[in-house]
């Protein structure tokens, strides 16, 4: 009888060996899966994600344009979640999935944000999304907040869509402040001059940049199609590097002077010592994108800033677990800091 219990035993330990959370507070990557590259990679390309049933909500904006709002639904009046994805992300990238899927389980509301132009459909306008577009933040979320009254609201926001969340919630202060609850940022490239740059060297350059090249360039010679004037269409089909994008489409189109002048202003690192609510930043300083030496020091940030900082984990990767791995820290992470805040 004892033997066969020591057998249940041993087979409920690897049972809940593979099925239950990362320790949230705690991240440490496999040793089976070294390096910040690979912790970024293999998430992305290997681990499957939950799959999650969106309903898509359209908004027109003022100035003619629209977004399109991707919901996981739940009883109203449950606590919402927004989630703004990185660059040319989207509600299917594995960590739009294992959030929402996340959220969905506790019996929250999730919504992902799609910035404009990544939904699928080209957006309207003569412009797209950038790195501080603080101004689409504030009017999402006061718009969501006008139908959520009462309600528990937090937002989220990864990697390019976590600068633009803490640029908001720098330039508010205070004002953030019963807008939404509490705000968590991750991996986000608060010093875009510093990201910019690594991101425009050897690997990185090759494939990081060359894969998000493949859909911006793509989108900036559509927009010629409405706007021929808009600028060179020989020069963006020759572009190579992030730097010469930004310099000659982003920056142009949003108001910027160039390059330069659109990463120094639009990095968020500088108004992070104003954020007034309850904000985390989860950034791994193994992260390929935006080097450990580049991130915020307890001094340059306000009382209301928990930093995160685990040794490992890559751009938005933090996979846990025995091979072949899993994707559930983040979100464990992420929820957990918004439940001491409920």
């Amino acid at each position: 009888m004892s033997a066969r219990l020591n057998v249940c035993f041993a087979f409920l330990a690897i049972i809940l060996m593979y099925t239950l959370p990362a320790h949230a507070d705690d991240y440490h990557a496999p040793a089976w899966l070294p390096g910040g590259d690979m912790q970024t990679l293999y998430p992305f390309l290997f681990i499957a994600a939950p799959k999650v049933a969106y309903r898509r909500e359209r908004w027109e904006l003022p100035d003619g344009d629209f977004l399109d709002l991707d919901w996981v639904d739940n009883p109203a009046g449950t606590p919402l979640v927004v989630l703004f994805h990185g660059l040319e992300g989207n509600a299917q990238g594995f960590y739009s999935l294992a959030l929402m899927d996340a959220v969905k389980q506790r019996g929250w509301r999730g919504v992902v944000v799609h910035f404009r132009g990544c939904s699928g459909e080209p957006n309207r306008l003569p412009r797209a999304y950038f790195a501080s577009d603080s101004a689409d933040i504030g009017y999402i979320l006061n718009r969501l907040r006008s139908t959520n009254e009462g309600v528990p609201m937090y937002a989220t926001g990864v990697s390019l869509g976590g600068n633009a969340l803490l640029k908001w919630l720098g330039e508010q202060g205070e004002n953030a402040v019963g807008v939404i609850d509490a705000a968590v940022a991750v991996s986000a490239p608060v010093d875009l001059t510093v990201t910019g740059h690594n991101l425009d060297k050897g690997f990185n350059r090759y494939f990081y940049t060359a894969h998000f090249l493949r859909t911006l360039k793509k989108k900036a010679l559509q927009k010629l199609d409405a706007y021929p004037t808009l600028y060179d269409r020989k020069k963006i089909e020759a572009i190579s590097t992030l730097y010469e994008f930004d310099d000659q489409v982003t920056a142009p189109l949003h108001g910027y002077k160039g390059a330069d002048d659109y990463w120094r202003r639009a990095s968020s690192k500088p108004g992070l010592i104003n954020i007034a609510l309850p904000t985390l930043l989860i950034n791994a300083r193994d992260d390929p994108f935006m080097p450990g030496a580049a991130l915020p020091t307890p001094d340059q940030v306000s009382s209301s800033v928990t930093l995160d900082f685990p040794a490992q984990g890559g751009h938005v990767g933090f996979p846990t677990g025995p091979f072949p791995g899993r994707i559930n820290w983040l979100p464990t992470r992420v929820l957990g800091f918004f439940d001491s805040r409920h």
